[in-house]
């Protein structure tokens, strides 16, 4: 799909579920990471992101769709847009939109794998156990000011 059927998709999708016609600009947006979509309040455009429709199909891709066109529709008539708005939500449910996108398979692998760094001082041994890394050059031993050193990188799932 590129972004010229998307732009049909999506003109469709908003004519079918909300009996109105999308006038702006819908396309993909390869730099999305973590998120499904997004309404852009300036320009009215939506911009999706093309991985949920390669990895999760298309069925994923009209509830992503649905979801923005709820923005798009309810930011135009000047009502409660926002995630948290009333007026949001109703429409959501209205239209059997998703309140948010499901997660990425390629996202759920890199969040299950835990890392633990283990530092430890040069000068008295203490070892220190942190989730993300130290700049060895800038801190030192809380407990002598000796210089520490990284000795093990633990992973597990």
């Amino acid at each position: 799909m590129d972004d010229s059927s998307l732009q049909l998709l999506v003109e469709k999708i908003s004519f079918e579920s909300f009996g109105k016609t999308f006038k702006h600009r819908a396309s993909f947006n390869q730099r999305l990471k973590s998120t499904g979509g997004r309404y852009l309040l300036n320009t009215h455009n939506i911009e999706i992101n093309k991985k949920y429709l390669d990895q999760l199909g298309e069925k994923e891709l009209i509830g992503i769709i649905k979801h923005e066109l709820c923005h798009y529709h309810l930011h135009l008539e000047g009502k409660g847009y926002q995630h948290r708005d009333q007026d949001f939500k109703v429409l959501l449910k209205k239209v059997g939109a998703p309140r948010f996108c499901n997660q990425l398979p390629e996202r759920k692998v890199k969040r299950t794998l835990k890392k633990i760094l283990v530092y430890q001082c040069t000068k008295c041994r203490q070892s220190y156990q942190r989730k993300r890394t130290i700049n060895t050059n800038r801190y030192v031993c809380g407990k002598c000011k000796g210089k520490l050193a990284k000795i093990q990188e633990l992973i597990f799932e």
